[in-house]
């Protein structure tokens, strides 16, 4: 019987082609690499751990120094309270961040404490970091909130680190721990921050556990300068500022969510340095300044610590005892504040720092507000005109940006 054409094919006799083990050998290796390179990557990062998220024990001249830790603050901070769990907690902005110290004697019996301040929050962003908060301990007994003009600013959006979904949850959410443990962007974080903790084998990190990052170099003799850049900064903001009535809806929240569930709530305003007030003034926003405060006390009793009093009316320096800059005090201010709103130690505290402002009295602290301006002004004429001059040099600048913006449109 004569054999059939595909025979050959079908044999199997017949031997395999080089082709095919070459291919096998060459995915067996590829997918080795792949396995050895991303465990590589997640041991680097998890032994780093350059956002203190998985709590690896500091290394001195490894990892000691994070140095982007703190610009990730709504990341790892969201993670510390999972696992902390404070009965105590400090909202706000950088302000508190940066100010309030957490290990106050004040607060020995409503421990463990936790500074929850984050860069330039919103009171939206605030009010979810209530919720979850709350979420993971809902035997919270104390809030403290800070709050800041600026959080009211309809223009302020959520900071790009701010992400809905890992809020609420009692867990590390899964997008989380891929971008923390297996990405090469922080394999880059952690490749720098390895050279930094190598460059300062012993310097003292001070970015603590309980969230508190106080000021290390304010006294550096570059304050004077730091007023400078920081009051152009906030001429701008000011400039384009719009209330927000939602923002304000959310501060309503906190009050609210504190009030059904029992927590003591305490709120302050902000003691930045009395510039930080000429520069609401010179950006004509006074009189809206004024309706914020006549609308926080509406909803809640607030300690007024801005103004013009001993502590913000300290004259400007390369050096000062106060301030980083003209928006941000220090921790000795942040004492005093803690003192005289916790009622410890009142007597250290200058009697002019820090005011409980009501609805019945708010008429006449804002009278008084307004009559220490006018003492600030004959006694710091020159800080006066720094304010303005820098107001004159925002105007002009944004002239000359809106007629080039005309001579394009042309």
């Amino acid at each position: 019987m004569s054999s059939s054409p595909f025979t050959d094919l079908t044999n199997s006799s017949q031997p395999k082609p080089k082709n095919s083990d070459n291919d096998s050998n060459f995915n067996k290796w590829f997918l080795l690499t792949l396995v050895v390179s991303m465990w590589l990557v997640l041991s680097f990062n998890i032994v780093v751990d350059p956002y203190g998220i998985y709590k690896t024990p500091n290394f001195f001249g490894i990892n000691h120094v994070k140095i982007q830790k703190n610009s990730n603050d709504r990341l790892h901070k969201a993670i510390d309270i999972i696992r902390i769990k404070p009965l105590t907690i400090f909202l706000g902005s950088s302000r508190t961040k940066q100010g309030l110290d957490p290990t106050h004697p004040a607060l020995s019996n409503a421990q463990p404490a936790y500074n929850l301040g984050i860069d330039s929050a919103n009171s939206y962003e605030m009010m979810r970091y209530l919720q979850h908060t709350l979420k993971n301990q809902p035997h919270l007994k104390q809030v403290i909130v800070g709050i800041d003009f600026f959080m009211f600013n309809e223009l302020l959006l959520n900071r790009p680190g701010f992400d809905e979904s890992r809020l609420e949850k009692t867990y590390l959410i899964p997008a989380d721990i891929m971008n923390s443990l297996f990405s090469l962007d922080t394999w880059e974080v952690s490749k720098k921050t390895m050279l930094a903790s190598l460059k300062e084998p012993n310097k003292n990190e001070l970015y603590g556990e309980n969230g508190f990052v106080p000021y290390s170099e304010y006294k550096n003799g570059k304050t004077r300068w730091n007023f400078k850049y920081s009051l152009g900064l906030y001429l701008n903001r000011y400039h384009y500022y719009k209330f927000s009535d939602k923002y304000f809806d959310d501060f309503q929240k906190i009050v609210n969510l504190c009030r059904e569930n029992k927590i003591k709530l305490i709120v302050f305003i902000s003691p930045s340095h009395a510039t930080q007030w000429e520069a609401v003034r010179a950006a004509g926003k006074w009189e809206i300044f004024e309706n914020w405060k006549r609308k926080a006390v509406q909803v809640t009793p607030v300690w007024d610590f801005s103004g013009y009093n001993t502590i913000t009316n300290e004259p400007i320096n390369d050096v000062m005892e106060n301030y980083a800059d003209n928006s941000h005090y220090v921790k000795p201010v942040g004492d005093l504040l803690l003192n005289r709103i916790l009622s410890y130690q009142e007597n250290e505290v200058p009697a002019d720092f820090g005011v409980l402002v009501t609805k019945e009295n708010i008429e006449s602290h804002l009278g008084k507000i307004r009559s220490d301006r006018e003492e600030w002004v004959k006694t710091r004429p020159n800080e006066l005109d720094l304010v303005e001059s820098l107001q004159r040099k925002f105007v002009e600048e944004l002239k000359k940006q809106n007629k080039r913006t005309m001579k394009i449109i042309r």
